[in-house]
């Protein structure tokens, strides 16, 4: 169990690096906004005694000279602290960038910024991280990924001025390797690559936005198409929800289509609930989980990791509707009705109990009172 300190743990990697580390249990980390970097000498005292110091903050666009000066200032920040910190991390990473040194403004403040660092830290490590992508990326800012999926999760369509050859790496999986956190099937630290052109990166998500306007689950077939499709939930949610499903009725009952698969694996399981009784308060990183209330009446209740808004939505039987739980949300379904609750549940992937994918954290914000909704 690492304690860990963060500069940029605010930002798109910084927030996937504090899902994670919640996620193994450990620590929250310390963050070093720039309040704090700008004076040495409260750096200094936070970042005194961590185990593992990860340099994240930087500017990726804007005025190139705004891009430079940003980036090559950040980093003399925290070789300041350094320098004045009585036990400083014995290791620190710097999340570098491929395009480090390659003659742009931002690839040349990078390598400036890694000079930086090295000067004061002598073993450091400098990870020349690809292009990142994954849930909650800001569009036209962290990625292209980021930006197709926005364009489709409002209607528009993705446009390749540009195509060329890409090579994506999930945010989890770097933030991985950042920490030296041990791999399991939800991240792998080694940061498995996707090598596609933008064209087809366009045609992959807009095949996923165009099955998924009405609940079908799309062909996933690999890790980054699961991961793919979490990214484009993410800019779904929670507008897009929850999906109506049609009802088919004759003279013997009715029939609802739950979940429609287009290829690959998954388990459907179905639960009875007590009145005021509650199933979920966990999150997951990888897993497509999808929940359908099939008789009595409930409530779904959502909350993004390190944010306190709740989101809820009120749910029916005699009305079947889609809630697919977003990736790195805590959840949870509670019967608020009378009677039995009956919920189906579908995963994108059978269950392994070595590797459930399943974090505990509860839906309702530390220091909040459980009532807290937010629609």
């Amino acid at each position: 169990m690492l304690r860990l300190a963060l500069t940029g743990g605010d930002g798109f990697l910084g927030w996937h690096v504090r899902v994670l580390a919640r996620a193994l249990g450990w620590p929250e980390p310390v963050r070093l906004g720039r309040v704090e970097l700008a004076d040495p000498a409260v750096a200094a005292a936070r970042i005194d005694g961590v185990d593992r110091l990860l340099h994240l903050a930087g500017v990726n666009r804007g005025d190139p000279a705004d891009v430079v000066t940003g980036n090559v200032e950040l980093a003399a920040a925290l070789a300041a602290a350094l320098r004045r910190c009585p036990a400083p991390p014995p290791v620190v990473v710097f999340a570098n960038s491929v395009q480090c040194g390659n003659g742009t403004p931002y690839g040349d403040a990078k390598a400036v910024a890694a000079a930086t660092l090295a000067e004061t830290v002598p073993h450091l490590v400098d990870v020349r991280l690809p292009n990142l992508y994954g849930e909650h990326g800001r569009p036209f800012y962290n990625s292209v990924v980021a930006t197709f999926c926005r364009l489709l999760a409002d209607g528009g369509r993705p446009q390749v001025h540009d195509d060329r050859e890409l090579e994506l790496v999930h945010v989890t999986d770097a933030a991985a390797h950042l920490m030296d956190a041990p791999s399991t099937g939800a991240w792998d630290g080694t940061m498995p690559a996707l090598r596609l052109s933008v064209r087809a990166l366009a045609d992959l998500l807009t095949g996923q936005a165009a099955d998924y306007r009405t609940g079908d689950v799309p062909a996933l077939r690999d890790r980054h198409a699961v991961r793919l499709f979490n990214t484009y939930r993410s800019h779904c949610f929670p507008g897009h929800y929850p999906i109506p499903l049609r009802r088919h009725g004759d003279a013997r009952g009715e029939l609802v289509e739950t979940v429609r698969v287009h290829d690959g694996p998954g388990q459907t399981f179905c639960s009875t609930t007590r009145p005021g009784a509650t199933r979920g308060e966990h999150f997951h990183l990888a897993k497509v989980e999808r929940f359908v209330v099939l008789r009595g009446t409930a409530e779904i209740s959502l909350r993004r990791i390190g944010h306190d808004d709740v989101v809820t939505f009120p749910v029916r039987g005699t009305d079947p509707v889609v809630v697919d739980m977003p990736t790195m949300w805590a959840h949870r379904i509670v019967n608020t009705g009378p009677d039995e609750l009956v919920t189906l549940f579908w995963t994108n992937e059978l269950f392994d109990p070595q590797r459930p994918d399943t974090y505990r954290e509860s839906v309702t914000p530390a220091g909040h009172p459980a009532d807290l909704v937010t629609a």
